[in-house]
């Protein structure tokens, strides 16, 4: 009589035949190496098939109708996914879906108590014999369940046998790649929709952290062929210019693959930035920071506009010999900062001043291309001037929030070293908030 261990128990002989009489794993020979690699695989899938099982035992003994009674609660766990990831050493939603394999692998009972077949018997015997593993058998088991409502009961049986059949031997990457052509095949009508869905779902976050700006893309498939396209074209061409590069040479690049998609990246975008027939940029300009006499003597350090982390003079000076550099003075007269009532909007040089002083939106701190220079005193209901005293930067919804919470702010001092404060409405019990880079930075 065959026993749900049967198959874990010969994976383990196995497994004690491949090892031999070696000590570690260090000890064993080549052949040894992938001998004691296809058992243990062999005993991880062997393994989930029972721990599958014992999951959906447990999730029976378990149901909520039991209260206290429940075998979870006794344990003193608030459920069985709780149960299973704290003595697995896993997480709550491997749990879930350990149980979630389990329940559909497993023989089920009709109301009056007659067994009948499980919903997935097919890959419940390629669980059992280890032919797939629990990952494997939770995608396999998601699909269905999805298809089900689609394309009907007898269809989705076919397509079970046709995984099943193709599954073992494949990593996860490629049964989902599997499970997705199949999929359109099956409902090609759901492919508009499903890109729908994928096409809301694309967004992109940047965030700083121990001096590195860390990118999370998340794209459609239409973003996704542009992106991956141009990526994967540059890095094959760096690798063909290392391959075709005289021998003696070829050592000095040795950047990694992923090392060199980020300079891909920043290609792309630096092209972006300098391409004269570029107007979807609206005018966007690195700016980088440094003191005149720093620059000239090699000492010293600068700053990127938008970004925290500072650089050295040897990357500023590498950043100036592609760029232009602008030197600008503000004498004491103010000649390029103050034009009171003779222009209404602020200039490039103003707003370059405002930028130094204020580093970004001067009450969040937002980038300073993400923001706008407002006057402090309104131009047409104030008759407020355009000078930089009377300027802050701000980002759109910061400055609707002052506005419409009735913040104040106020300018001590003047020029790019003045600071800016924030008032909070009257009658409350918030302190000023100091704004601009004098916030977080000492400014000399």
């Amino acid at each position: 009589m065959t026993s749900t261990l049967d198959p874990l128990l010969e994976a383990t002989r196995l497994l004690v035949e491949a090892w031999g009489d070696a000590r570690s794993g260090g000890d064993l020979s080549r052949a040894q190496l992938v001998a004691v690699n296809d058992v243990l695989g062999l005993l991880n899938r062997s393994s989930g098939a029972v721990h599958a099982e014992v999951a959906a035992a447990i999730a029976y003994e378990s149901r909520r109708e039991l209260g206290p009674e429940s075998l979870a609660k006794q344990q003193g766990y608030r459920n069985t996914a709780q149960l299973i990831a704290t003595t697995a050493g896993t997480s709550a939603g491997d749990a879930a879906r350990l149980v979630k394999v389990g329940e559909a692998t497993a023989p089920r009972s009709n109301l009056i108590g007659e067994r009948l077949p499980a919903k997935f018997p097919a890959v419940g015997c390629a669980l059992a014999a280890g032919r797939i593993g629990a990952a494997t058998a939770d995608l396999l088991v998601t699909f269905l369940d999805r298809m089900i409502v689609k394309i009907g009961r007898a269809a989705v049986a076919q397509a079970e046998e046709l995984l099943v059949g193709k599954a073992p031997g494949l990593s996860l990457d490629e049964v989902r790649r599997m499970i997705t052509r199949l999929e359109a095949h099956l409902d090609p009508d759901g492919v508009a929709p499903r890109e729908d869905e994928l096409r809301a779902r694309a967004s992109l976050s940047m965030f700083e952290r121990d001096g590195m700006l860390y990118l999370n893309a998340i794209l459609d498939p239409e973003r996704a062929a542009a992106v991956k396209t141009a990526i994967e074209g540059y890095v094959s061409a760096q690798f063909a210019a290392r391959r075709d590069r005289d021998p003696a040479l070829a050592d000095e690049d040795r950047r990694t693959v992923g090392q060199v998609q980020a300079d891909a990246l920043t290609h792309f975008a630096e092209h972006a930035l300098t391409c004269l027939k570029n107007t979807a940029l609206n005018g966007a300009t690195v700016i980088v920071r440094v003191n005149a006499t720093d620059l000239a003597r090699g000492t010293g350090y600068g700053l990127i506009d938008g970004l925290t982390q500072p650089i050295s003079i040897h990357t500023v000076r590498r950043i100036a010999g592609s760029g232009i550099v602008q030197d600008w003075l503000c004498g004491r007269d103010g000649e390029i900062l103050h034009w009171g009532r003779r222009k209404r909007l602020f200039t490039d040089p103003q707003k370059l001043a405002l930028r130094e002083r204020d580093g970004g939106c001067a009450f969040c701190g937002l980038p300073p291309g993400m923001t706008k220079a407002h006057h402090l005193k309104w131009w047409a209901r104030d008759h407020g001037t355009t000078d930089i005293d009377n300027g802050v930067l701000l980002c759109e919804t910061c400055h609707h929030l002052i506005h419409d919470n009735d913040w104040t702010i106020r300018i001590d001092g003047t020029g790019i070293r003045a600071k800016v404060w924030f008032l909070p409405p009257p009658g409350t019990a918030s302190p000023p908030r100091l704004g601009g880079r004098a916030r977080t930075e000492h400014i000399a």
